[in-house]
């Protein structure tokens, strides 16, 4: 199996294994005014401290699932200053080009998403590596769950390009591969998602659903079908 972690700054430097670590309620309100007064007061930074500031406030979340209310309007106060300091960049084409890639997810507000890396010890495994994988020069679009050693529920869908920062989607196929075994399901639907903030290694994305998700670069377009081998 493939095994990779995320390159970040020493600052900025997450697990996807740490485990749920509450913050003084001080620091906290100190994460959210910051964020909150970047979203009136933008600064053009090569590496804005508004970058830091959420991957500060999603450490410790367990990818989401873990998350307190004050955590998660300290991450999505941190993502509208990220997002205003997108579009006033006027940066779009950089977005445009730079999606193509392999994005591990760091933290999702999505339900989803959560109930599984939650409650995977229930199917007897653990929750691995979330990944997404965009390659819009073939009109592929892969999300991955992992369950090391070799276990893995994966989507595949086709997926097109909607202006410079978003992208629509259709689900194609959904399997859970198991102890060798795969079980196929019938695809569920379709909707849309859109980068909001690019920048060096980290993205992120809203989709259709109203949902938040950080991402952090993990190389170049791949099929993650061969993640759940062993």
């Amino acid at each position: 199996m493939h095994t990779r972690s995320a390159q970040l700054s020493p600052s900025a430097t997450l697990s996807a294994s740490t485990s749920l670590q509450r913050r003084p309620a001080a620091r906290q309100a100190a994460l959210q005014c910051r964020c909150l007064l970047s979203r009136f007061f933008p600064q053009q930074l090569k590496k804005p401290p508004e970058l830091k500031a959420l991957l500060d406030a999603i450490e410790g979340t367990n990818r989401g699932f873990s998350t307190t209310k004050e955590q998660k309007a300290t991450i999505l106060s941190c993502v509208e200053a990220l997002e205003q300091i997108q579009r006033q960049s006027g940066r779009s084409t950089d977005i445009s080009d730079g999606v193509n890639a392999v994005w591990k997810m760091l933290w999702t507000s999505e339900k989803e998403t959560q109930f599984i890396l939650k409650n995977a010890p229930l199917f007897r495994t653990q929750a691995g590596d979330v990944f997404q994988m965009i390659d819009k020069a073939s009109g592929r679009l892969q999300n991955a769950i992992l369950f090391p050693p070799a276990g893995c529920f994966l989507i595949d869908s086709s997926c097109e390009a909607d202006g410079d920062a978003r992208i629509n989607f259709k689900f194609n196929k959904a399997t859970f591969r198991v102890s060798g075994k795969d079980y196929n399901l019938p695809p569920f639907g379709q909707g849309w998602f859109e980068t909001i903030y690019l920048q060096d290694d980290v993205r992120v994305a809203k989709d259709s659903r109203k949902d938040t998700i950080v991402f952090v670069r993990d190389g170049l377009p791949r099929d993650l079908s061969q993640e759940c081998s062993d």
